[in-house]
């Protein structure tokens, strides 16, 4: 049980869960898991994706990108060529846009 500016969160290592949804989500520690891994000594890189380690972001560039040739030289299909591009169907409504506030994730629970 981790306790944050008065909210309290549970995070379970070994499922790598916490309450506050965000370390099952984008599975890198949020920061309930970060203290609780403080206060035990533990290795972070343990409870993290494989997709955020070194040797899986080196593999991303293991194959070369090769650029765009000049807009000249691309080979289009006529009947995609042919298509025309229209403008979306709505419109905005009259008047003055609505002031939403965009609430963070940590008050949508």
């Amino acid at each position: 049980m981790v306790n944050d500016e008065g909210r309290h969160y549970t995070v379970c290592l070994l499922e790598k869960k916490c309450s506050c949804r965000r370390f099952q989500v984008d599975e890198l520690l949020c920061p309930h898991a970060w203290a609780v891994l403080k206060s035990k000594f533990l290795m972070p890189k343990d409870y993290c994706s494989n997709y955020y380690k070194p040797k899986s972001v080196v593999m991303t560039y293991e194959f070369p990108v090769y650029p765009l040739p000049d807009r000249s030289e691309w080979n289009i299909l006529e009947h995609i060529s042919e298509e025309a591009v229209l403008p979306p169907k709505w419109k905005r409504p009259p008047g003055r846009p609505k002031k939403n506030r965009h609430k963070p994730f940590s008050e949508l629970l």
